[in-house]
């Protein structure tokens, strides 16, 4: 009889997803990693912590600064050729070993590189929970193939500044691009909000987020200047109705919403 992968819990707690945490120290910046670990707890433990990159290259310096504190394990790999990234391939082939390892629910991928898009597609069928984590000059492509990915810009600590965060390997860092309130795509959720609606045209806001996330991966309130999705929507009162409506046999409430009438 197989062993249960997850340990036993109250009959009320969620099991923790098991993560792997696969970070490509050529694009990514060390400045990020303490709320960067807060968001992957808030998704699962992450019980491996690799970062993949050259750590001889003066480059790398900040990160290993921050390596022991954060339990995260280095795997040192050499530029052996000009131009090629054997950083890329060394990820790539743990990646594929953690997986066949049957031991993880999902891996977070923390690289703006286009190059492990193929890896996320593969993860993605294999079953297992895909998260990215990157910066805005992250192709499409590869935060598509993840099932939520997270732009690195909005985990930078507020008293950094911008001269702090160390370039990558292979670029200069790109300039942020700072969305505001006035930015929110509030076409593109009218209409997602329209196709998910109940007949009575309300919806729980939790599965709505949901829905969000299936139909555009990177989409994040916090990327508008809203912590969370109720905090925009209800600022938005013009274009969303919200209603609070109590749970049976609990002091809890649950937000529904669904497009403003117009009067």
């Amino acid at each position: 009889m197989d062993a249960p992968r997850f340990p036993a819990k109250l009959e009320s707690a969620e099991p923790t997803l098991r993560l792997a945490v696969l970070i490509d120290a050529d694009n990514a910046q060390a400045l990020i990693i303490e709320n960067l670990l807060r968001e992957i707890a808030s998704l699962g433990e992450a019980t491996v912590k690799r970062i993949y990159g050259d750590f001889t290259s003066t480059q790398s310096a900040s990160w290993k600064e921050v390596l022991q504190a954060f339990a995260i394990k280095p795997v040192q790999q050499f530029a052996y050729s000009k131009g090629k990234n054997a950083t890329d391939s060394s990820l790539i082939i743990d990646a594929m070993d953690l997986l066949y390892s049957g031991s993880f629910d999902g891996f977070c991928l923390v690289t703006s590189d286009s190059d492990f898009t193929g890896l996320a597609v593969r993860l993605k069928e294999a079953g297992l929970k895909v998260y990215g984590f990157g910066e805005e000059k992250t192709p499409k492509a590869f935060r598509s193939a993840c099932h939520k990915f997270t732009l690195t810009e909005i985990l930078r600590p507020a008293n950094k500044a911008k001269d702090e965060s160390a370039p990558s390997a292979k670029t200069e860092p790109t300039p942020v691009k700072v969305a505001t309130k006035s930015d929110v795509p509030i076409d593109f959720l009218l209409t997602a909000l329209e196709q998910v609606a109940g007949e009575d045209g309300w919806v729980s806001l939790s599965e709505f987020g949901s829905y969000l996330n299936k139909i555009k991966s990177d989409f994040d309130p916090r990327s508008y200047g809203y912590k969370k999705l109720s905090h925009l929507v209800r600022a938005n009162k013009e274009f969303f109705d919200c209603e609070e409506r109590p749970v049976a046999d609990s002091k809890e409430k649950i937000i529904y919403l669904r497009p403003a009438k117009l009067e």
